[in-house]
Protein backbone atom coordinates (compact mmCIF):
# COMPACT_ATOMS: atom_id res chain seq x y z
CA UNK A 1 0.00 0.00 0.00
CA UNK A 2 1.67 3.08 -1.15
CA UNK A 3 0.94 6.34 0.58
CA UNK A 4 -2.46 8.62 -0.23
CA UNK A 5 -5.94 9.95 0.50
CA UNK A 6 -9.49 8.50 1.50
CA UNK A 7 -9.49 5.78 -1.34
CA UNK A 8 -6.34 4.58 -0.03
CA UNK A 9 -7.23 4.81 3.71
CA UNK A 10 -10.70 2.68 2.35
CA UNK A 11 -8.79 0.36 0.84
CA UNK A 12 -6.15 -0.13 3.99
CA UNK A 13 -9.11 -0.63 6.22
CA UNK A 14 -11.12 -2.89 3.89
CA UNK A 15 -8.14 -5.66 3.99
CA UNK A 16 -6.78 -5.06 7.34
CA UNK A 17 -10.48 -6.06 8.34
CA UNK A 18 -10.51 -8.85 6.05
CA UNK A 19 -7.51 -9.77 7.51
CA UNK A 20 -8.38 -9.34 10.85
CA UNK A 21 -11.44 -11.28 10.99
CA UNK A 22 -10.37 -13.94 8.70
CA UNK A 23 -12.56 -13.87 5.72
CA UNK A 24 -9.85 -14.60 3.00
CA UNK A 25 -8.94 -18.22 1.72
CA UNK A 26 -5.86 -16.99 1.67
CA UNK A 27 -3.57 -14.76 3.98
CA UNK A 28 -1.91 -12.56 1.88
CA UNK A 29 0.81 -10.07 3.02
CA UNK A 30 -0.03 -6.32 3.65
CA UNK A 31 2.71 -3.65 2.85
CA UNK A 32 2.75 -0.30 3.94
CA UNK A 33 5.61 1.86 1.85
CA UNK A 34 6.56 5.00 3.05
CA UNK A 35 7.24 4.52 7.29
CA UNK A 36 7.58 7.79 7.85
CA UNK A 37 4.28 8.62 5.76
CA UNK A 38 1.61 5.96 7.39
CA UNK A 39 3.82 6.13 11.23
CA UNK A 40 2.48 10.21 10.74
CA UNK A 41 -1.10 9.26 9.41
CA UNK A 42 -2.15 6.89 11.47
CA UNK A 43 -1.08 5.69 14.95
CA UNK A 44 -1.20 1.91 15.16
CA UNK A 45 0.65 1.79 18.35
CA UNK A 46 -2.09 4.21 19.82
CA UNK A 47 -5.57 2.39 18.48
CA UNK A 48 -3.99 -0.70 20.29
CA UNK A 49 -2.86 1.15 23.57
CA UNK A 50 -6.37 2.30 23.62
CA UNK A 51 -7.78 -1.08 23.27
CA UNK A 52 -9.81 -0.23 19.99
CA UNK A 53 -7.51 -3.02 18.26
CA UNK A 54 -5.87 -5.98 19.47
CA UNK A 55 -1.77 -5.40 19.92
CA UNK A 56 -1.79 -8.63 17.66
CA UNK A 57 -3.02 -6.70 14.67
CA UNK A 58 -0.30 -5.03 14.81
CA UNK A 59 1.22 -8.12 12.72
CA UNK A 60 -1.42 -7.95 10.18
CA UNK A 61 0.62 -5.88 8.08
CA UNK A 62 4.45 -4.45 7.42
CA UNK A 63 5.86 -1.46 7.17
CA UNK A 64 9.11 -0.68 4.98
CA UNK A 65 11.07 2.33 3.04
CA UNK A 66 13.20 -0.08 0.96
CA UNK A 67 11.85 -2.11 -2.32
CA UNK A 68 14.19 -5.04 -1.88
CA UNK A 69 12.83 -5.51 1.66
CA UNK A 70 9.34 -5.31 0.94
CA UNK A 71 9.47 -7.45 -1.95
CA UNK A 72 11.59 -9.87 -0.03
CA UNK A 73 8.75 -10.41 2.71
CA UNK A 74 6.01 -10.36 0.38
CA UNK A 75 7.78 -13.60 -1.37
CA UNK A 76 8.21 -15.49 2.14
CA UNK A 77 5.39 -14.45 3.46
CA UNK A 78 3.34 -15.80 0.11
CA UNK A 79 5.49 -19.01 0.36
CA UNK A 80 4.76 -19.78 4.02
CA UNK A 81 1.12 -19.39 4.29
CA UNK A 82 -1.25 -22.25 2.69
CA UNK A 83 -5.32 -21.82 2.21
CA UNK A 84 -6.64 -22.08 5.54
CA UNK A 85 -9.86 -24.68 6.23
CA UNK A 86 -12.76 -23.01 6.69
CA UNK A 87 -11.76 -19.46 5.40
CA UNK A 88 -14.27 -18.23 2.82
CA UNK A 89 -13.21 -15.34 0.62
Amino acid sequence: MMPGGFGTLDELFEILTLAQTRKMTKQIPIVLFGTSYWNEVIDFEKLAERGVISANDLSLFYRSDDIDEAYAYIVRHLSGHEQEPGAVL
